[in-house]
């Protein structure tokens, strides 16, 4: 009980410092430069235009619907830690804005908020939780859409923001600015969500291949599955090794390949995610 109990706090407070670091893209970089992020933070710094209410509660009042939605489809754990997610990066929005901004540099601006926002919202994902708004919706559709990634679904989201905010706002630069900090955003998005659990995936064609598994079994520790093929152009069945590698591992593993076999084919792709031993359980998700 007390294992679970340590555990609980620790995704807390781990929600919190990613709930704080958003907030402090937000309230330190963006929102005081004029700079819409997108998502609903953006959308609360629209509706501000014409509602005298700060950002933070904006968003707040914003979430409460996607919250219900989310109750339904991830439970009531998605309902505690995001929550909690969710009112921390609002309540500390409102109260770091008036430290803000540390740099009047629009480009600087941009660059730093875009960063600091994807390292928040990562912390957050990986707990179980979001920030709500478009993280609710990414969450949602990537149920449905496993192969598109979390930062492609917030760079269509939080473009369709800034355009709205260029509409209302009428400034161009400001758009353009946004723009970058999104791009950035999304794009350290996907390589902190996703650069480590890639691997390699490794598919061999070699009359040897028995002798080259089991180098890469007892070399590498990795394991390897044998395919029937045949031949298209000669007819004759083969053997097709397939295994997947640690990236830092593909060196070795090749250099294996080509010392049994130097006449082998050997096919080297991506494999974005990978789930089983060794790598991420069955249930476990990056969003």
């Amino acid at each position: 009980m007390g294992k679970k109990y340590l555990e609980s706090l620790k995704r807390l407070a781990l929600c919190a410092l990613g709930a704080v670091i958003y907030a402090a893209a937000v309230s330190l970089f963006l929102d005081p430069n004029g700079i819409v992020p997108g998502g609903f933070t953006g959308i609360a710094m629209v509706l501000g235009e014409f509602i005298p209410l700060k950002t933070g509660t904006m968003t707040l009042l914003l979430n409460i619907p996607l919250l219900v939605a989310g109750i339904f489809v991830f439970g009531f754990r998605f309902l505690g830690t995001t929550v909690f997610a969710v009112t921390v990066s609002s309540v500390a929005i409102d109260l770091l804005m008036p430290f803000g901004p540390l740099t009047d540099n629009l480009m600087l601006a941009a660059l730093a908020g875009g960063a600091l926002m994807a390292i928040g919202l990562e912390i957050v994902l990986l707990q179980g939780a979001t920030t709500g708004g478009t993280d609710i919706v990414v969450k949602l559709l990537r149920k449905k859409f496993r192969s598109i990634s979390a930062g492609n679904f917030f760079l269509m989201a939080d473009g369709a923001v800034i355009l709205l905010s260029m509409i209302v706002f009428k400034n161009i630069d400001a758009g353009l600015y946004a723009a970058v900090c999104i791009i950035v955003s999304s794009g350290l998005m996907d390589m902190l969500l996703y650069s480590r659990d890639q691997a390699k995936l490794i598919i061999i064609i070699s009359d040897r291949h028995r002798e080259i598994s089991e180098r890469i079994l007892s070399e590498l520790d990795v394991g390897a599955t044998f395919l029937d093929g045949r031949g298209a152009y000669s007819g004759s069945d083969k053997t097709v090794v397939l295994c997947v590698v640690k990236k830092w591992l593909l060196p070795r593993a090749l250099k294996i390949i080509k010392s049994v076999d130097d006449r082998s084919f050997a096919i080297v792709s991506t494999a974005n995610e990978v789930f089983g031993e060794g790598y991420k359980p069955h249930d476990g998700e990056s969003i």
